[in-house]
């Protein structure tokens, strides 16, 4: 079942697409967006090993040493509740909350030597998807609209998702590096939310002033409207709306776009394999946006850090019950899903060309806290990483005996970022030609 809800904008294709062009020519503004050339467009498209990335992202903050960077010979105050169990990578543990990961290890690889520059949601957020902080400024552009601006949009489909609820957030702030940043507005993400129940709903498109469903069908009708609709926008507002009308109005028009969005259209037994959780149901989402071109997708694990707040969605910040819910609740659903998602990229034969990322911002304290749980820890953490080019079954990176520090090399999210980017064919010249990732290195140990 899919809510499109009321649509604000929609995009073009065809000869709706050259009129489109035609209009968007009288309006300066537009080319402010700096849309990559069609020849561009197809020589990345060729070099890329990655046709889609799909980013997990784990916001909260999870336990490293709760999860796939066990320490169980360290002293009582740090190692947690947890047993240990092998996985197929020869010398990597778990902990017994991740039996399936466990078993499928020979299928990605392990990086336990992330370290990042902040410690805050909001501030480490930015640093974890743009590789930079946010302050002084100007904020940089998230990893998937470097991506998809390095691609373009020739698709219905916009060429960056986020699944979830809503943009990242704890309750003062969101995340600053959600979106375009320097390279603009119209490369921030298009927001889906999927129910557990399988259920896709559009929240961030709104219905234009007298604009019925029954309109949008005549598309002349709607060309009408948004010529009206067009000068009604200050010129700072021209090239977001561009692209967002090509976004919606493909969403609404293209059969092959509306089918991405059917979770119903998969197996009982598909779907089922990956959990009836808004964070399982978003990993199907993603894949089927992934089969369907989508250049990048990030799968949110909740819109809120805070495991308990009002209105909250159970993120990974486990300042209390920390053990409680990564037993219960979060290692079982990231366990299933996670397994599920790799197992289905197999199945399809879609692993070749797709890059799948799971991190946080963070990882927690190795030292438990005196409320028995696990504060935020940027010193280090883990990132997990499968397809299009990266080497499987490796465990890169080591912290020492308590967890606490790397003692081989820090990866950073800058060099996440990179290597990101130079997967999805965004080599060094494109990227100094956008003015991204400035000082960025590959993590050549994954490759």
């Amino acid at each position: 079942m899919i809510d499109f809800g009321s649509f604000r904008t929609a995009s073009c294709t065809g000869t709706n697409r050259r009129s489109f062009l035609r209009t968007a020519a009288a309006v300066p503004a537009f080319a402010a967006a700096g849309l990559p050339a069609m020849a561009d467009i197809e020589a990345a498209r060729k070099r890329a090993k990655a046709k889609s990335v799909i980013l997990l992202w784990l916001w909260g903050g999870p336990s490293h040493v709760d999860m796939v960077d066990p320490k169980p010979d360290a002293p009582d105050d740090f190692r947690g509740p947890f047993g240990t169990i092998a996985t197929k990578t020869p010398g990597m543990q778990f902990t017994e909350l991740l039996p399936r990961m466990a078993a499928r290890s020979d299928r990605y690889s392990v990086i336990r030597s992330m370290q990042t520059t902040n410690g805050g949601h909001p501030g480490a957020g930015t640093v974890g998807v743009t590789g930079f902080e946010e302050s002084p400024g100007p904020v940089q552009p998230n990893f998937g609209a470097i991506v998809a601006r390095h691609r373009g949009q020739q698709e219905a489909l916009p060429p960056f998702f986020y699944v979830g609820r809503g943009i990242p957030r704890d309750l003062p702030r969101r995340i600053e590096g959600y979106g375009g940043g320097t390279l603009g507005k119209a490369w921030d993400p298009f927001l889906v939310h999927c129910s557990e129940r399988g259920e896709v709903s559009i929240p961030t498109l709104k219905m234009l002033p007298r604009m019925s469903p029954n309109r949008i069908r005549d598309r002349r009708a709607l060309m009408k409207q948004m010529d009206a609709e067009r000068y009604r926008l200050d010129a700072s507002e021209v090239d977001r709306w561009g692209q967002t009308f090509q976004s919606a109005y493909g969403l609404l028009t293209s059969d092959e776009a509306r089918e991405a969005f059917d979770l119903t259209s998969e197996s009982r037994k598909t779907r089922s394999s990956y959990g009836n959780t808004t964070f399982g149901q978003g990993c199907l989402l993603a894949r089927r946006l992934a089969q369907a071109g989508v250049p990048y997708i990030q799968v949110n694990w909740s819109e809120y850090v805070e495991t308990f707040t009002p209105n909250g969605d159970f993120g990974w910040d486990t300042h209390i019950y920390n053990f409680e819910l990564l037993q219960d609740r979060h290692c079982p659903i990231f366990d299933r899903a996670y397994s599920a998602l790799l197992d289905d990229l197999y199945d399809q034969g879609m692993m070749d060309d797709t890059l799948l990322v799971a991190m946080g911002e963070f990882g927690r304290t190795p030292r438990i806290s005196n409320r028995a749980s696990r504060e935020h820890w940027q010193h280090c953490y883990f990132s997990i990483w499968a397809g299009a080019g990266i080497e499987p079954g490796r465990c890169i990176g080591e912290s020492d005996a308590r967890g606490e520090y790397p003692v081989s090399r820090p990866i950073t999210p800058l060099m996440a970022g990179t290597t990101i980017a130079e997967l999805c064919g965004v080599g060094a010249q494109e990227r100094a030609q956008m003015k991204v990732l400035d000082g960025g290195s590959l993590i050549d140990e994954l490759l």
